[in-house]
């Protein structure tokens, strides 16, 4: 790998150091000096720079910290199988077979066992994705070493291995980069049965990814015997989701306060649940509600809030339109 040998604006940087820093960093270049003939220093000056320029833009600590941000958001998503029809070849009269009409020609089992491809694929692919990031971190660190060395001589004479290095780490951000996108599946069974005379239709899986579900903890608070819950998708969907919300009580003082538990299907970003008991610390977790593509979801998110003491407030407000109802209890779990 060839880098461009460029300056870094070291005299415009002098200005914004402590004068004893650099008077002691112009020593300690002095002294380096006389250790090589003139125009190995210039070639040893040269390579520093281009190995600076390398951990200040391709490698920054700020790049590392967005794509370790990214990696955490990765590890939150939830991951389905999407199904695409192929377009038909040309001439072909018969019209496209839309996704809801695709369900019903595949076959159950056969899907089932791709959604075990999935998921499989899926983990994979992140701790691949989590390999990768370590391997950066480590790189750099191993880079930033070198450039602290006090003897010029080993980083001259070591050139061909990091020239190698950079490479290989080049490599290993390209590899990452292309990796934070959910690939296309792997197609090792058919998963359209013969169906006659009918055409059986081309289709493709993708793995597609969904933002992760997250409690707006602003907005959610805990009353005295009730709380407001409201959550969030940073990506919004074109349609509308469902979710599954789960509320327990933590440590119950009865048999009858370990009821203070249940599953409640949601078909918005906010609900309240009611009837709970004053003084006491309860658990909610959030997720969308099960899908038949779904086929990797590592995270959910959850909020612990603890309800108020004393008298009632006063009247309940009215929320969603449905205020007084008392909750139902559904199955526990």
């Amino acid at each position: 790998m060839n880098f461009q040998m460029t300056g870094l604006g070291l005299e415009k940087r002098k200005l914004d150091i402590p004068q004893s820093f650099l008077d002691q960093e112009e020593a300690e270049e002095a002294e380096d000096r006389q250790l090589l003939e003139p125009e190995a220093w210039r070639t040893y000056m040269g390579r520093r720079a281009a190995l600076r320029e390398f951990l200040s833009s391709d490698l920054s600590p700020h790049l590392l910290k967005r794509h370790h941000a990214r990696m955490e958001l990765l590890r939150k998503c939830s991951y389905y199988i999407e199904i695409l029809p192929k377009h038909l070849a040309l001439g072909d009269q018969n019209p496209l077979v839309l996704p809801d009409t695709m369900f019903q020609l595949i076959d159950p089992w056969k899907f089932q066992r791709m959604k075990k491809v999935g998921t499989a694929q899926t983990q994979i692919q992140l701790l691949l994705l989590g390999d990768l990031l370590e391997q950066l971190d480590r790189g750099r660190a191993q880079l930033d070493a070198l450039l602290e060395s006090p003897d010029p001589r080993p980083f001259l004479a070591g050139w061909g291995l990091v020239e190698q290095r950079l490479a290989d780490l080049s490599a290993v951000m390209d590899n990452f980069l292309a990796m934070m996108v959910p690939g296309r599946l792997h197609i090792k069974h058919r998963l359209v049965s013969d169906i006659g005379s009918t055409k059986v239709p081309h289709i493709r899986l993708m793995l597609s990814t969904k933002m992760p579900v997250m409690f707006d903890r602003k907005e959610s608070v805990a009353h005295r015997d009730w709380v407001s819950l409201r959550w969030f998708v940073t990506i919004q969907p074109a349609v509308p989701e469902q979710f599954e919300l789960r509320f327990k009580l933590l440590e119950p003082r009865t048999q009858q306060e370990g009821l203070q538990s249940g599953v409640i299907p949601v078909a918005a970003c906010t609900f309240d649940v009611r009837n709970l008991l004053p003084d006491r610390s309860y658990r909610f977790t959030v997720k969308r509600a099960e899908s038949y593509t779904l086929v990797y979801e590592p995270w959910r998110d959850s909020l612990t809030l603890h309800t108020k003491p004393g008298p009632p407030e006063g009247p309940t407000p009215r929320r969603l339109g449905k205020a007084g109802l008392p909750l139902t209890m559904p199955s526990q779990r």
